[in-house]
C-alpha cells in the first residue's frame, strides 16, 4: 500500500556527537572528503545505502552505533577536530578578503536551479551544476555571495525507460524536513514569509528555506503553504514543469519575491544587503523590476531608478540558440504588473523592456533575455565562443553597431575540482604529490609513475562498471515486477575495456544519436576482437520533447541487440549521484553538438579532471582549450549542403577517429601493460588543463572583471542621493529624444596619393549636425579597417575626430577633424560615425544610439 503522507524522523544523537549534526548541516560535507570519511567510518555499508546524505544516513543509522562511538573517544576527537576546521573554514579571510576594500559588500546570485548535491535535487542539468559550481568556489574564495531560487517539490523528475526504449517520467515528492534545509525565521521565531499580489486581487505566498552551502547561503522560496489558494500552492512544484502562466508564476516569485525574501535574510542576518545582482539566465529578470519600484518608493522616477539599478546589474546568458529563451504572452505579463504586484511600476514603463527589437509592441512576445539585458550593464557568455555567438544573437539591441561592439563579454564557465575529482585521484596526489589539491599538483612530477596513475584509472573504470550493473540490475528490476536480472546483465562492460562516456541533456542540437548514422561500423568498433570499445551514456529528454525522446529510445534499442548490449549501455536517471562515478570512469569523454550551439559544455572539464581525454566537435570550451594533448578534435563539416549530410560526415569523421587513432593509442602497451603514450597525454590534460578549467578561475574573473565594476559602478551612481542616476537619466532621455537631429552630413579626406601606400596618413574633415545636443554629448569616431565586400569592415578600429573650431553657416553643425595612419597592405575601409558620450557609460554602444555618415 502507497502511503499517504511521508516525512524523515531524525535520529537522536548523543550530545558527545553534536559535531556531527553541525557538520551535516552545511552542505560543505558535499565537497569535503575528510568530512565524508567521518561519516562513512560509521557505518561504511549504510553510507552507501544513504546515498553518502549525512542528513538520511543520521536517520537511518542504528542507534546502539552512536552509542558506541560516542564513548570511543578518538571517534569524538575525530568528530571535533572537523567541527573545528569547518568553523575555522566559514570564519579565516580567504582570497577575496585579500583584495582590499574596494569589492562588494554582499552580491547575490539569482538562478532557477541549483545542482549543489544529489542529495538536494533541486536542478536539472548544466545550468544548475554551473550555478552550485559556482556557490562552492565563491565558498572557498572566501566572496560574500547569498544566492536565490525555488525550492521544488518534485524537484525535476526521476526518468525510467520501458521494454520499448521509451522514456518514462515520475515526480516523486521531496520532504524539505528529510534535507539540509532550515526554514529563515525573524528574531522572534516566526517564519518568514514573503507575499506578492498576482491577479483576482489573490495573495501568493512564499516560505523561505535556507541551506549552507559553506560559506554561501542558499535562500529558497516555496509556495507549498497553507496561506495559498490550492493552485498557487502548485507554483513551485516542479522544475520547468506545466505551462506559460505557470512558468511565468514561477520567475515572478524568482525575481520579485527573491529580493524580497533578500531584504528579509538581511534583516534577520544584519548582513549587508546586496551591492550586485547576478542573474544566471533571464529567469531572474523580474528581480530589476522590484529593485525599480523599491527606487520609485524612495523617490525615484522610473527612468532614475533603472539607471540604478543597471550599474549594478551583471546577466550571464547560456543559450546560443533564440529558441532556448523564455518568452511569455505580453498581455499576460500586463495582467500580472497590473496586479499591484510592483507599487509605483507604471506597466507602460515595465513591458517595453521585454519587447524584441523590430516588432510591434502589440505583437511582440515579452523576451525575458532582452529584458535580462536591458536592466544589466554588464553582461556576459560562458564561453569565447558563445561570447561571439551571443554578441550576434542580440545585435538587434544595439542597431548600428558591428557584433564585435556589443557590450557582452565572456567569462568560460568553469567546475568545482574537489566536487568532481574522485577520491581514489585525490589519494593518490596526498600519497605521492603531498597535496588534495588535483587541480594544481604537478602530475608531470616521476613521483607518480604511469603504471600508478594507470592503476588509479583501470580502478575508477572498474567503479564506474559495477555502479552501471547495479542500476541496470536495479532498472530491471522496476520494469519486469521484481523480477532478478538475467546473468547478461552481470556482464555489462569490462573493466579493461577503452570506456568513452555520453551524458547530458538530450535536446536534438547535442545529437545523441549521431554515433548511429552507420550503426553496423559502430558495432564493429564496440566489438573488435583486439582493441573493443564501450560506451556508457545517459541524459534526460524534457518532459514536452517527444524528439529528444524518440532520440533515446533509438539509441536504447541499438544497444538492447544481443552481441552490442555488453559494449554500449544506456544508464537512466541521470543526476549527480551517477556523474560522480561516470566522469571518472570514462578514458575519453565524447561531445558532438551542432557548432555553434554549445554555450559551454562542463561535462567534458570534469571528465579531464579525472584524467578522461576529450574527443569533441569544436565547440563551446573546447574551442579554446582542444588540443592533441588534451584529446581530439571532430571535424565540423558545416560547408555540407543539408543537415543530414552534414550528420553523415561528421559521423564518419567520428568513426575514424575511433578505429585509427583513439583505439590505437589505447591498446599499444609497453612491457608492463601501460599505454605510455595514453597516459602521457593524461599527465598533460591533468597538469595543464585542469587548473585553466577550474570553477575558482571562473568566480575569480567574475569577481575582477565583473562584480567589482559594477560595485563601484553602482555606488558612483547612487552617490548623494543618487544624484548620478538623475542626471543620468534625465541625459538619456534628452539624448534619445533629440537623436533624430544627430547626422554626418559631409565628409572630406586628403593627404594621400593616386596610390596610397603602409604609413602614409589619411586626413579627414567632417561636417556633423548634432541640433539640440551640445559636442559634449557625443562622441566623433572615424571606423576603419579591412573591407569586405561593399557593406562590412572587418576587424574595425576606432579612432576620435575632434572639433576645430570652425564655423559654419548652420550653428548646429559642427566641423571635426582627425588622421588615420594606413598601417598594413590590402584593402582598406573607413567611414564617420557619431555615438553618444557621458561619463557614466560604459559602452558607446550601451544606448543603440548611432549616426553614421550614408
Amino acid at each position: 500500500m502507497k502511503p499517504i503522507r511521508k516525512f524523515t524522523v531524525r535520529a537522536v544523537v548523543p550530545p558527545q556527537l553534536g559535531a556531527l549534526e553541525e557538520l551535516a548541516a552545511n552542505l560543505r560535507w558535499s565537497w569535503h572528503e575528510p568530512t565524508k570519511r567521518l561519516f562513512e567510518h560509521i557505518d561504511p555499508a549504510g553510507w552507501q545505502r544513504a546515498g553518502r546524505d549525512p542528513i538520511a544516513f543520521l536517520g537511518d543509522v542504528d542507534p546502539r552505533r552512536l552509542d558506541e562511538l560516542a564513548n570511543d573517544e578518538g571517534y569524538v576527537g575525530w568528530a571535533e577536530r572537523e567541527r573545528t576546521a569547518l568553523r575555522e573554514y566559514l570564519g579565516e579571510p580567504r582570497w577575496f578578503q585579500s583584495l582590499g576594500a574596494e569589492t562588494p559588500r554582499t552580491i547575490a546570485y539569482f538562478s532557477p536551479e541549483f545542482g549543489i548535491t544529489a542529495a538536494l535535487p533541486q536542478y536539472s542539468g548544466g545550468l544548475g551544476i554551473l550555478a552550485g559550481d559556482h556557490l562552492k568556489a565563491a565558498s572557498d574564495l572566501g566572496v560574500p555571495l547569498v544566492a536565490v531560487g525555488l525550492f521544488y517539490k518534485a524537484g525535476y523528475f526521476s526518468q525510467a525507460i520501458a521494454p520499448d526504449g521509451w522514456q518514462q517520467e515520475r515526480y516523486p515528492a521531496l520532504d524539505p524536513d528529510g534535507l539540509p534545509l532550515a526554514v529563515l525565521r525573524r528574531a522572534d521565531g516566526a517564519p518568514v514569509q514573503v507575499t506578492l499580489a498576482v491577479p483576482g486581487g489573490r495573495s501568493l505566498h512564499a516560505r523561505v528555506w535556507q541551506a549552507s552551502i559553506g560559506r554561501v547561503p542558499l535562500l529558497l522560496l516555496d509556495t507549498d503553504i497553507p496561506a495559498n489558494d490550492d493552485d498557487l500552492r502548485l507554483v513551485t512544484d516542479r522544475l520547468y514543469g506545466g505551462g506559460g502562466e505557470h512558468r511565468l508564476q514561477q520567475e515572478l516569485l524568482l525575481g520579485v519575491g527573491g529580493v524580497r525574501a533578500l531584504r528579509a535574510w538581511s534583516g534577520v542576518t544584519g548582513r549587508h544587503f546586496p551591492d550586485v545582482f547576478h542573474m544566471n539566465e533571464g529567469h531572474a529578470g523580474f528581480l530589476g523590476l522590484e529593485r525599480i519600484s523599491a527606487c520609485i518608493r524612495d523617490g525615484l522616477s522610473f527612468g532614475e531608478a533603472l539607471q540604478l539599478v543597471r550599474a549594478g546589474t551583471v546577466f550571464t546568458t547560456h543559450t546560443p540558440v533564440p529558441a532556448g529563451i523564455d518568452r511569455f504572452d505580453r498581455a499576460l505579463v500586463a495582467r500580472y504588473l497590473e496586479s499591484g504586484l510592483l507599487p509605483g511600476v507604471d506597466p507602460a514603463d515595465a513591458l517595453p523592456l521585454g519587447l524584441e527589437p523590430g516588432a510591434h509592441p502589440d505583437e511582440s512576445a515579452f523576451n525575458m533575455a532582452f529584458m535580462g539585458l536591458r536592466l544589466a550593464q554588464h553582461a556576459n557568455g560562458v564561453s569565447k565562443l558563445h561570447g561571439e555567438v551571443s554578441r550576434s544573437m542580440f545585435a538587434d539591441l544595439w542597431p548600428g553597431f558591428d557584433a564585435d561592439e556589443v557590450p557582452i563579454t565572456s567569462v568560460t564557465n568553469g567546475v568545482h575540482a574537489p566536487t568532481w575529482t574522485d577520491p581514489a585521484l585525490i589519494a593518490l596526489a596526498e600519497a605521492n604529490l603531498g597535496t588534495d589539491d588535483t587541480e594544481h599538483a604537478d602530475w608531470l612530477s616521476p613521483a607518480v609513475s604511469d603504471g600508478e596513475l594507470w592503476s588509479v584509472k583501470r580502478g575508477m573504470r572498474l567503479q564506474l562498471v559495477e555502479d552501471a550493473r547495479r542500476r541496470l540490475a536495479a532498472a530491471w528490476a522496476d520494469q519486469h515486477a521484481g523480477a532478478v536480472a538475467p546473468d547478461w546483465v552481470r556482464r555489462v562492460l569490462d573493466p579493461d575495456v577503452l570506456t568513452i562516456g555520453f551524458a547530458r541533456r538530450v535536446p536534438t542540437y547535442k545529437r545523441l544519436t549521431l554515433m548511429l548514422q552507420d550503426p553496423e561500423r559502430l558495432a564493429a568498433i564496440l566489438t573488435d576482437p583486439d582493441r573493443p570499445v564501450q560506451f556508457v551514456i545517459a541524459g534526460k529528454a524534457h518532459p514536452a520533447d517527444e524528439e529528444g525522446k524518440r532520440l533515446i529510445q533509438r539509441l536504447v534499442q541499438f544497444a538492447q541487440r544481443p552481441e552490442l548490449r555488453e559494449r554500449i549501455v544506456f544508464l537512466p536517471d541521470y543526476d549527480m549521484g551517477m556523474a560522480e562515478k561516470l566522469y571518472p570512469g570514462c578514458d575519453v569523454w565524447m561531445n558532438n553538438p551542432l557548432r555553434p550551439l554549445e554555450a559551454c559544455g562542463t561535462s567534458g572539464m570534469k571528465a579531464a579532471m579525472n584524467g578522461a581525454l576529450n574527443l569533441s566537435i569544436l565547440d563551446g570550451w573546447w574551442a579554446e582549450y582542444a588540443a592533441d594533448d588534451h584529446g581530439w578534435v571532430i571535424p565540423t563539416a558545416d560547408a555540407a549542403p543539408d543537415p543530414a549530410e552534414r550528420d553523415r560526415l561528421e559521423a564518419s569523421a567520428l568513426y575514424d577517429l575511433l578505429e585509427h587513432r583513439i583505439t590505437r593509442l589505447f591498446y599499444d602497451r609497453d612491457h608492463d601493460g601501460v599505454p605510455t603514450e595514453w597516459m602521457s597525454r593524461v599527465r598533460r590534460t591533468l597538469a595543464n588543463l585542469s587548473p585553466e578549467l577550474g570553477a575558482d578561475r571562473m568566480v575569480r574573473e567574475y569577481v575582477e572583471r565583473l562584480y567589482r565594476p559594477a560595485a563601484e559602478h553602482a555606488a558612483v551612481v547612487a552617490a548623494n542621493g543618487a544624484k548620478p542616476a538623475r542626471e543620468l537619466a534625465e541625459w538619456v532621455a534628452g539624448v534619445r529624444a533629440a537623436w533624430e537631429g544627430v547626422q554626418v552630413t559631409h565628409v572630406e579626406s586628403g593627404g594621400l596619393d593616386s596610390t596610397p601606400h603602409v604609413g602614409d596618413e589619411l586626413h579627414l574633415r567632417a561636417h556633423v549636425a548634432l541640433g539640440w545636443l551640445s559636442p559634449d554629448d557625443v562622441a566623433v569616431e572615424v571606423v576603419y579597417g579591412r573591407s569586405v565586400g561593399d557593406d562590412r569592415i572587418q576587424d574595425a578600429r576606432t579612432a576620435a575626430l575632434e572639433p576645430d573650431g570652425t564655423s559654419t553657416t548652420d550653428a548646429a553643425t559642427r566641423v571635426y577633424v582627425g588622421t588615420v595612419t594606413l598601417d598594413r597592405a590590402g584593402a582598406f575601409g573607413y567611414t564617420v560615425r557619431v555615438v553618444p558620450r557621458h561619463p557614466l557609460l560604459l559602452s558607446s554602444a550601451e544606448l543603440g544610439l548611432v549616426a553614421a555618415a550614408g
